[in-house]
C-alpha cells in the first residue's frame, strides 16, 4: 500500500510482520499491540527500529510507558466513521510527548488527511490505487478551524474567537 507523508508518496521501510510469524531483526518491523504485550522481552536489545499496531479501541495509556521502545505507532482505522484513532494520535503527541511517526492505518479516505495532520499523525497507509493528487490537496481545501490543533497552521474560526474566554 502507498504511504502518504506530507501529502505525497513515501517510501516506506517498514513491514508490518503478523502474529505468529517469525520478526526479522535486520529491518524496520511493526508488531501487533497484542504481539508485543505476550513477548515483549524477547524484543529486548533489538538493533532495527520497532513499530507497533494499536486497534481503534486501545488506549494511548496503554503503550505510555513503552514509547520509549518504539520508532513508530500505526493506529487502525476500522471504519472512516470511527474517530478513536484521533484521540490516541492527539492524546500520545499532548499527554506522553511522543515524537516518533505515528501513521494511520486502515479505512482512511482523503477527506480525514488534514484532520490526521492536525491531530498529530505523520503519515497514512493508503489504499492501493489512491490518487496522490486527492491527499495533496486535502491540505489545502480548508482554511479555517474551529478546533486549535498540535500544529496551529489554520486560523480559528471567528466564532471560535469570539467564544474563546481567558
Amino acid at each position: 500500500m502507498p504511504l502518504i507523508e506530507n501529502g505525497r508518496i513515501g517510501e516506506d521501510a517498514w513491514s508490518f510482520i503478523p502474529d505468529g510469524e517469525p520478526v526479522p531483526n535486520d529491518r524496520p518491523v511493526i508488531i501487533s499491540f497484542e504481539r508485543w504485550q505476550a513477548e515483549r522481552d524477547s524484543f529486548e536489545g533489538r538493533n532495527a527500529r520497532l513499530g507497533v499496531r494499536l486497534k481503534s479501541g486501545t488506549l494511548a495509556g496503554a503503550i505510555a510507558a513503552d514509547l520509549d521502545r518504539f520508532s513508530l505507532v500505526a493506529v487502525e482505522f476500522p471504519k472512516f466513521r470511527d474517530g478513536r484513532g484521533f484521540s490516541t494520535a492527539r492524546e500520545l503527541r499532548e499527554r506522553y510527548g511522543y515524537t516518533g511517526e505515528i501513521r494511520a492505518v486502515g479505512h482512511v479516505i482523503p477527506d480525514q488527511y488534514l484532520y490526521l495532520v492536525r491531530t498529530g499523525f505523520s503519515s497514512v497507509e493508503a489504499p492501493e490505487g489512491t490518487n496522490p493528487e486527492s491527499w495533496a490537496n486535502a491540505l489545502t481545501e480548508v482554511t479555517i478551524a474551529f478546533q486549535p490543533s498540535l500544529d496551529d497552521t489554520a486560523p480559528l474560526s471567528l466564532l471560535r474567537r469570539k467564544l474563546k474566554v481567558g
